[in-house]
């Protein structure tokens, strides 16, 4: 009786917010394969495709930090609404340049670009208000949700768009993400916020020096970050960039299909466990399962059977899934309201930096050294960042705070 007492769902803005946050990540999971298969449909040309997803990464990185001063300093539901209908605005223009047979490189890459400013000044909003509308018992139930949620999405959400691609279109595809970003818009301005308890009275951009100052001043946070840059580098480089290659020759690309497909269900799993589990050590509980996900790595440059294989991946996927709500919980927590939409674009902002150093590298590593043995190491450096931030006793200190039963 505790649990459900407790369970984020009876706060109405928390019920409202999630609803919203389940419509456009519904839609936002048919994106990428609606919108490959719409460019490469139009243009034939798989350069076309790289200049359209840059243009959304670009502005992206530009603009994050900008987006989290700008969540700390206005209403965060305001910021989602806004950004929200400036997504939806530009998904729905790029859905009419695919629709109407007038295909423009220029126009989509436009279109993403817009789009990639808008996740700009969303994504640190999310973040940050989660604490505002549910009490703090309930944080790691509340993102225990959001994380199910968005592993249940990118399951079904590439398989419908696969369906709207082969019927009527990627276009229509993208369409739908576009009304499902206004409908998000439209169920958070619904979101009821508490007063600010103070307004920060600096310019945005102070507001980021401001932010940076404070995140090199918090040691667990900054520690865990620069981890994590360097995890991604490894991750990108070594299982999106070289792994399909080395699958490709080893099990066969219907097999690796499978492999992902395990990670996808054991990072759903994952948070359906931290629903109900809650640890005192929450964040080195995350670093230690952040650790697992170098199995599929190992097994990889092993030449692992299929079934090692499989279990490794799901085993990772459930690692990453738990690190994912123990890291927002240990934020949310820790980190004073009113920083934390700068502290989660920090965050943030190392993550995605390191997704194109990893991309560059892979290739060059993997033809010098050969790509098993690149992918062999990383696992072992994988795990070793993962572990990391535990070497500081800031970070292993951090405490969950036990769940009072009401």
């Amino acid at each position: 009786m505790g649990e459900g007492r407790r369970t984020p769902l009876r706060h109405r803005a928390f019920a409202v917010f999630y609803a919203g946050r389940l419509v456009s990540l519904l839609g936002s999971a048919m994106t990428p394969v609606a919108l490959s298969f719409a460019v490469l449909g139009s243009s034939h040309r798989p350069t076309d495709l790289g200049v359209v997803l840059a243009a959304g990464i670009v502005p992206l990185l530009a603009f994050l930090l900008v987006g989290g001063a700008v969540g700390d300093r206005f209403p965060r539901n305001r910021v989602l609404r806004l950004s929200n209908l400036g997504a939806g605005a530009a998904q729905l223009a790029a859905a009419a340049v695919l629709l109407t047979g007038h295909y423009s490189l220029a126009a989509l890459a436009g279109t993403e670009f817009l789009g990639g400013i808008c996740t700009a000044f969303t994504t640190p909003a999310l973040r940050g208000i989660v604490p505002q509308i549910v009490p703090p018992e309930s944080l790691r139930q509340a993102n225990s949700l959001l994380a199910t949620s968005k592993n249940l999405t990118k399951v079904g959400g590439p398989a419908v768009a696969g369906v709207l691609v082969g019927t009527v279109g990627g276009g229509w595809a993208i369409a739908a993400d576009g009304v499902s970003f206004v409908l998000a818009a439209l169920l958070y301005q619904t979101v009821t916020l508490p007063p600010a308890k103070s307004t920060e009275q600096d310019s945005v951009l102070r507001s980021v020096r401001t932010g940076w100052r404070e995140f090199w001043r918090i040691g667990w946070l900054w520690r865990v970050v620069t981890a994590f840059t360097v995890y991604n580098i490894v991750f990108t480089g070594g299982w999106l960039v070289l792994g399909p290659g080395i699958a490709q020759d080893t099990i066969g690309a219907t097999a690796w299909g499978l492999v992902l497909s395990s990670r996808a269900v054991g990072a759903l799993l994952s948070g359906l466990v931290m629903y109900r589990l809650a640890p005192r050590r929450l964040l080195p509980l995350g670093l230690m399962c952040a650790a697992v996900t170098a199995l599929p790595l190992l097994a990889l440059g092993l030449h692992a059977a299929f079934a090692v294989l499989a279990v490794a991946s799901f085993l990772a996927g459930f690692g990453q899934g738990v690190m994912g709500v123990a890291w927002d919980t240990t934020m949310q927590e820790n980190i004073p309201r009113q920083l934390l939409s700068r502290m989660a674009a920090f965050d943030d902002f190392g993550s995605y930096a390191g997704i194109p150093v990893g991309e560059l590298l892979a290739g060059p590593l993997g033809s010098a050294f050969g790509a098993p043995q690149v992918v062999l190491i990383g696992g072992f450096l994988l795990a070793a960042t993962a572990l990391s931030p535990l070497r500081s006793h800031t970070v292993r200190a951090i405490r969950h705070p036990p769940v009072r039963v009401p």
